[in-house]
């Protein structure tokens, strides 16, 4: 199975531009979305015995494997039209490095971009 779906923090507005970035560069439609909240994420972790415990980043779900945080965005971006792809050349820097600058956007991105009060779907 083929199968890419991004998981995403529906309220977080810097991750809501990211979803529209990648649709609007993903000529292919090889992506699907769901918002980390949906009731689509929780039955679908639950099905794939996914923990969840710690869900505060983006996570790509492609080909029956998860990909958190800086690997998941690096792993999208390569399936992007346009130069995108150049980007995966970061994916050679150790995730612990890549994973920290990551986690510093992440947890300041309300603060920088703010915050819905619901959940935002893509068309």
């Amino acid at each position: 199975m083929n199968e890419k779906i991004i998981f995403f923090d529906g309220v977080c507005n810097i991750c809501n531009g990211s979803v529209r970035f990648v649709i609007k560069r993903d000529r292919k439609a090889q992506f699907k979305f769901a918002s980390l909240q949906s009731d689509f994420a929780a039955d679908f972790f639950r099905e794939k015995k996914f923990n969840t415990s710690n869900l505060d980043s983006i996570i790509l779900y492609e080909n029956g494997v998860f990909y958190s945080r800086s690997t998941a965005a690096l792993r999208i971006a390569r399936k992007l039209s346009g130069l995108w792809f150049l980007f995966f050349a970061f994916i050679i820097i150790p995730p612990f490095i890549r994973d920290s600058v990551y986690d510093f956007i992440a947890r300041k991105r309300y603060e920088w971009f703010g915050k819905k009060d619901y959940c935002e779907m893509p068309e």
